[in-house]
């Protein structure tokens, strides 16, 4: 939930306000549509952004060189073309995540997996990689449990679409939203008082508070921001996937990492990275790959995405 609106291709998007006013009616009109027909409109709109948005479809396609080295052009390319569609269909769905009644969000997503580990009190933070049902997967938590949970937001640059997000990802059981800029205070005493944390720490945001840790064999600047908060908030890391279905969304509660985290940030990093390394090879195809993962390099190593 903290991760700001993804874009395919920042010029691929309307700019202005009137643009912006059009596209959450659009929206809401799309949530009063059958589910087949979001996801065929998905389809097509993933077809578009795969042809049109070629700076994103390349870093893409670089990405997952980089983790799968071991898959032809032809198998990645492919890969890297379904992406776009799932992208897109996960990005229609926020419609009726946002707008449908609260009977038709919980038949679309179906919540499994241990949800003991979410009963109770105890202090926890949710790690929730930034596979695209990842607006999906809060939803489910606050549809679906009593239980009250905290999110980090970041604000969105148009006032329209920040407004509809905000109130979207605020209509089911009266969570703790915590903006960005509010630092790290408000989230560790939500969690001591039994709030569980959403946090998608998993893309690279420079060296701040971040390691070089293995990702998929490649050194990665990743953030340390999981385990510190754990340990700040004397909380156990219970991870929350969420998989784009054709019904909806399958979102499952994986049982708390044991003796996690450590007093090592460092290597709980890493450990981060080899759990989330298992979590994608499920649904490959269905991680946000049009961020440049691998964008921040060790001293004197070159970028892999100078030309772009």
């Amino acid at each position: 939930m903290s991760s700001s609106t993804p874009n395919p291709d920042d010029a691929a998007l309307p700019r202005g306000n009137l643009a912006n006013r059009l596209g959450v009616a659009f929206m809401r009109v799309l949530a009063a549509l059958p589910l087949s027909w979001v996801r065929g409109l998905g389809w097509l709109l993933g077809q578009v952004l795969h042809l049109v948005a070629g700076r994103r479809r390349r870093i893409a396609r670089i990405n997952w060189g980089l983790c799968f080295p071991e898959h032809s052009t032809a198998e990645r390319d492919r890969a890297v073309r379904q992406h776009f569609v799932h992208f897109a269909q996960a990005w229609l769905d926020r419609s009726w995540l946002w707008e449908a009644p609260l009977k038709t969000v919980q038949q679309r997503l179906t919540l499994t997996g241990d949800l003991d580990a979410l009963a109770g009190n105890e202090p926890t933070v949710i790690f929730a990689p930034h596979f695209v049902g990842m607006d999906a997967g809060w939803i489910a938590l606050t549809a679906h449990l009593e239980r009250r949970f905290c999110g980090l937001y970041a604000e969105q640059l148009n006032a329209d679409v920040d407004r509809w997000m905000a109130q979207g990802r605020q209509r089911f059981g009266n969570p703790h939203v915590v903006g960005k800029r509010q630092g790290i205070k408000p989230l560790v005493a939500a969690m001591r008082q039994g709030l569980p944390l959403y946090l998608l720490p998993d893309m690279d945001h420079g060296m701040r508070d971040a390691a070089f840790v293995p990702f998929f064999g490649v050194q990665t600047a990743t953030l340390m921001s999981l385990p510190r908060l754990a340990r700040l908030g004397r909380a156990r890391v219970v991870p929350v996937l969420s998989r784009l279905t054709r019904d909806g969304y399958e979102v499952r509660v994986v049982p708390p990492w044991p003796d996690y985290p450590t007093d090592n940030p460092e290597a709980d990093t890493a450990t981060m990275n080899r759990y989330l390394e298992d979590y994608i090879r499920q649904a490959p195809q269905q991680y946000y790959w049009v961020h440049k993962r691998f964008k921040t390099r060790p001293e004197g190593e070159a970028s892999f995405y100078a030309d772009i």
